[in-house]
């Protein structure tokens, strides 16, 4: 107990939980890791700025990772989508 002649952060140190807070295991796969996926942009700003929303996920533990994927699934498909969707004579060269 501090007040036993041991300073007060000397039994936080001994067990490395502070202020009631746990220490993350380094070896916890469940953690908040960079992937070191490389990002190369498309040249599309709408489709580079979902792929790099990607990055998103290396600041979050693996259980967050499925919400931003969802999230970059659902605007690729929306930019994707609006890409097609072209006038009927865009593409209409024939001679």
């Amino acid at each position: 107990m501090p007040g036993d002649g041991e300073p007060a952060g000397a039994e936080a140190a001994e067990t490395g939980v502070t202020a009631g807070v746990a220490a993350e295991e380094p070896d916890d796969p469940a953690a908040a890791a960079p992937l070191g996926v490389g990002r190369v942009p498309t040249g599309h700003a709408g489709i580079d700025a979902h792929l790099e929303r990607l990055a998103d996920a290396d600041h979050l533990p693996a259980d967050g990772h499925l919400e931003v994927y969802e999230d970059v699934h659902r605007g690729l498909r929306s930019t994707l989508t609006t890409l097609d969707a072209r006038p009927d004579d865009s593409y209409d060269h024939r001679s």
